[in-house]
């Protein structure tokens, strides 16, 4: 595997600074970790890699890919690399810059705000539905992801990327729960874009992510547990929306205009 030379520059958040890692080691080395699908070809299972490093949050806004990067970590040529960026770059979720780099889009606030609207709408409804068909190993599975979301997050140092994770995990467990292949593809559209936003929700002192995101998903689960369709899409879109507010009030977007850097965020990156 070729050498990653790795760049650092910040995204500011509130009074903390958010570490960014212009295509990391970290997400470079995650890219074979990431469990491949048996079924799909080598275009296909690139392209696979590549979307779940965006949809759970392992690459921020900003954030640069290297085609020849990606290609060194999966062992395979630069075409499938080439045709899985293009396709990420059709779906909005990288983009090309004028210098010709491919990176991770920075959302407007207008654009985020849109994309929180429709995520509230069809993940609440994708929560309620796992309320009303989820099986025994579906509430396996999310008792488990609550579990480990909840240890990410009330540690004494979080690391981001864990929780980010653990938050994911959660999410996917819920609308996989509810039965319908079709919809769960179209929320992982949705979280191509907002995965690396959420990326922005950590950088908050640890007792709050603990307090709403740990309390919501908490009700979330519950509300499963006892078939309560209404209530369970209700703590989602509130679970959505505690995000969002957070992001909105500390994030930096593409039509902010320029803070200056006051220092590093806490907990590792």
């Amino acid at each position: 595997m070729p050498q990653t030379v790795i760049t650092v520059t910040n995204i500011v958040i509130g009074q903390f600074v958010q570490p960014v890692l212009r295509m990391t080691a970290q997400a470079i080395a995650e890219l074979s970790q990431v469990e491949p699908d048996e079924g799909a070809s080598l275009r296909e299972e690139v392209y696979l890699r590549l979307s779940e490093l965006l949809i759970s949050g392992r690459l921020a806004p900003g954030d640069k890919v290297s085609l020849r990067d990606v290609a060194g970590a999966l062992d395979v040529s630069i075409m499938p690399v080439r045709e899985a960026a293009s396709r990420l770059v059709a779906d909005h979720a990288l983009e090309i810059t004028p210098s010709r780099a491919i990176r991770v889009p920075i959302m407007t606030r207008a654009e985020f705000i849109e994309l929180t609207r429709i995520r509230k709408t069809i993940e609440g409804h994708a929560a309620a539905e796992a309320a009303l068909h989820h099986t025994t190993e579906d509430l396996q599975r999310l008792r488990s992801a609550q579990s480990s979301f909840r240890t990410q997050s009330m540690a004494s140092r979080p690391a981001a990327r864990r929780v980010i994770g653990a938050n994911m995990k959660f999410h996917f467990a819920l609308y996989s729960a509810a039965g319908s292949p079709l919809l769960v593809k179209i929320i992982r559209g949705l979280w191509l874009k907002a995965g690396p936003v959420i990326n922005l929700s950590v950088g908050q002192p640890p007792n709050r992510i603990a307090v709403d995101g740990v309390e919501l998903h908490d009700i979330v689960l519950d509300a499963v547990l006892n078939h309560d369709g209404e209530r369970a899409r209700k703590g989602l879109v509130d679970d959505i929306d505690s995000g969002a507010e957070r992001i909105l009030r500390h994030g930096t977007f593409q039509d902010d205009p320029p803070v200056k850097d006051r220092g590093r965020s806490f907990g590792e990156t």
